[in-house]
């Protein structure tokens, strides 16, 4: 749970002014004058700033300083106000540079020892290294906070930038797949047409069948290419890197996998020795390559992960046709030393990881949702949900990892 910086500052302006009340109240007790309304008051000006020392560390210094003076003029136990002093110190050497923090250490020393001179201190040596050692050490451990705090800025900065170039590869990847779909929509339409135009006086309802598949053809090629332009327009990619848009140099080879290769893939990975259960359920349908390719690239992460983070785990991939969606669910049940133990936490996926990038990027460019993450019962479970239509699409755009 994160705490609101300014509730901090105020319960750690609690512990010198607590350190002072107590130190008040004995001043008696070691032969100071005793402290009345005024001098309460001083202490109260003094200390209740350190609330506000995250906002303006100078000023609260400076504040703190002049209430901690004035305190000493008026004859009374120095050593009272010392802590708020420290605090106000070591705030400004924890959010300013060098120079300044110099500056300020130099500043209490010589109220510190404008204190032993005020009370005709016998032990002067004693103040004067006080005066040296005190904010020097403060000094110190103020600089490492300023440093930390700046390399865990910087650190955060760096794994942002990284975030940021791992999604525009993951995009600029998915956007090649999507255009070799494209392309394949292209090529139905050219031979369609084609078909259309040489029965047209002999067959008019073949004719008429091969102009209602370019209409589709055509409809799920814009769908797709829209999608392809916002991804690459989303990060300010064009996608130029000297390869023919299909993520090789030269013309594709392989064409983009559906639904159809998905039986394939699973033996392969049951050859790599890991038991696959493929499993579907509903009545099997046309689905756009799109989605199709979404889908086995889905599925695909996820029986590598198993591969990789799960030897000996048994997986089961499960397809179910619903109206208007499409779900599937790929589970494992856990890497047999972990059985009946839990989660172990190598199997979390990482923040910034490539696969967890991609299922997400994918889940959400065709307005999908996706689950990632361990299993109650032991193993790791991956869940899609896709909307099979473009209008069921533009429904819903979310993601949960």
């Amino acid at each position: 749970m994160r705490i609101r910086p300014l509730t901090v500052d105020g319960l750690t302006a609690l512990a010198p002014t607590t350190v002072a009340c107590l130190l008040g109240a004995e001043a008696a007790t070691q032969g100071w004058p005793p402290l009345d309304a005024f001098a309460w008051t001083l202490v109260a000006l003094t200390n209740l700033p350190l609330v506000l020392r995250g906002l303006a560390p100078l000023t609260v210094f400076a504040v703190v300083h002049l209430g901690w003076t004035l305190y000493v003029t008026l004859g009374y136990w120095p050593v009272v106000n010392s802590p708020a002093a420290m605090v106000a110190l070591y705030t400004v050497a924890a959010t300013r540079s060098n120079r300044v923090t110099a500056v300020c250490a130099a500043l209490m020393g010589g109220v510190w020892i404008y204190a032993g001179v005020t009370s005709d201190s016998d032990a002067m040596a004693s103040v004067v290294g006080q005066a040296i050692g005190y904010p020097l050490v403060i000094w110190r451990f103020g600089y490492a906070a300023r440093r930390t705090a700046e390399l865990t800025v910087r650190l955060r900065a760096e794994q942002a930038e990284r975030a940021r170039r791992e999604v525009a590869e993951e995009r600029v990847r998915i956007a090649r797949e999507l255009h070799d779909v494209v392309a394949h929509h292209m090529a139905v339409i050219n031979v369609q047409a084609g078909l259309a135009r040489f029965v047209f006086d002999s067959d008019a309802r073949t004719a008429r069948e091969a102009l209602t598949t370019i209409a589709d053809a055509g409809g799920e090629a814009l769908a797709e290419l829209r999608r392809m332009l916002g991804l690459l327009r989303a990060d300010g990619t064009d996608g130029t890197d000297g390869t023919d848009g299909t993520g090789e140099h030269g013309a594709a080879t392989e064409p983009t996998p559906g639904l159809d290769r998905l039986e394939e893939m699973v033996e392969r990975v049951r050859a790599g020795g890991v038991p696959v259960d493929l499993r579907v359920h509903g009545e099997p349908r046309p689905l756009p390559p799109g989605v199709q390719l979404c889908v086995y690239r889905v599925v695909q992460e996820a029986l590598t992960n198993v591969l990789k983070h799960a030897p000996g785990a048994a997986a089961t991939v499960e397809l179910a046709y619903r109206t208007g969606e499409m779900a599937v669910s790929v589970t494992d049940d856990g890497h047999p030393k972990e059985r009946g133990r839990g989660v172990d936490p190598d199997r979390m996926p990482a923040p910034g990881g490539h696969g967890l990038i991609g299922m997400r990027e994918r889940a959400k460019l065709y307005g999908g949702t996706i689950v990632v993450g361990p299993r109650r019962e032991g193993g790791f479970g991956v869940h899609l949900t896709l909307p099979t239509s473009e209008q069921a699409a533009r429904r819903g755009d979310s993601v949960t990892g």
